[in-house]
């Protein structure tokens, strides 16, 4: 995961309450703080390093570590600047990395099932400036990978995606190409790795994703995930490819398979 400039805002909210004014220069909702006559994430930031010390001393540091304190603000926003909620989800996160192993993920580690062209970063930005995902579906064949493959090569190209994130950047867009899928690239297994991913171990790290394209036999898929997505289901648009070429990259910066 790449770090995000570490910044610390100063929310001041006033001692009585019958006007609340939340005063804030970040971009992010704070309707549901607690209300403190100063609420200082530097402060917050301190508080959840030195309970993940005490509490989880044998989790690692440096970098996506406890003490990672750009990790620690990202996942306080996540929870509302709440500091149990940051601390008990950044926990799962920081121990699901140690276990996954992120860190030795290479090109080459994921070089065998990066080669079915499924799943690639794309080389240029959107027009929005967001890194691009693409995941074609008519290339995946559940059975002819095994499911941890593919989870790895998953999260391979979520990192490689946010190494690509421009200065003041902070999420990636995601798509699904849906040309030419059947019954045999549906995988519910998987699609729910990819979400339940992104919601735990990168949140808010994602900002849309775009199903191209779909086609009948795709909607009785959709709808068994949708319930399972919760909230990230906003987060889908589905839409043509046409709306791709014209909406979100330009002629120079189109996807390849986008070019027909």
């Amino acid at each position: 995961m790449v770090p995000v400039r570490t910044v610390y805002p100063t929310v001041a909210l006033p001692l009585s309450l019958s006007n609340l004014s939340v005063r804030t220069n970040f971009a992010v909702r704070c309707s549901n703080l607690h209300p403190q006559p100063q609420l200082d994430s530097r402060k917050l930031v301190l508080s959840v390093k030195e309970k993940l010390e005490k509490e989880h001393h044998s989790l690692p540091v440096g970098t996506n570590g406890r003490d990672d304190e750009d990790l620690i603000l990202w996942f306080l926003k996540d929870r509302r600047f709440s500091v149990e909620e940051a601390v008990s989800k950044l926990t799962k996160a920081i121990k699901w990395r140690q276990d996954f192993e992120v860190s030795k993920l290479t090109e080459e580690t994921v070089q065998v099932v990066a080669k079915t062209g499924k799943a690639y970063v794309h080389d240029f930005l959107d027009i929005n400036g967001r890194p691009v995902l693409v995941v074609v579906a008519s290339k995946h064949f559940p059975e002819a990978q095994e499911p941890a493959d593919d989870e790895r090569l998953c999260v391979f190209l979520i990192e490689k995606a946010l190494s690509k994130l421009p200065a003041g950047k902070e999420q990636i867009l995601g798509i699904v190409d849906l040309r030419g899928f059947g019954t045999e690239n549906a995988d519910l297994k998987y699609l729910t790795f990819l979400f339940d991913v992104f919601y735990y171990y990168y949140p808010k790290r994602l900002s849309q994703v775009l199903f191209v394209d779909a086609p009948f036999v795709f909607k009785p898929i959709w709808q068994l995930v949708k319930p399972l997505l919760k909230s990230y289901a906003s987060l889908v648009r589905f839409c043509s490819a046409d709306t791709v070429r014209k909406e979100y990259f330009t002629e120079e910066t189109l996807p390849p398979c986008f070019r027909d």
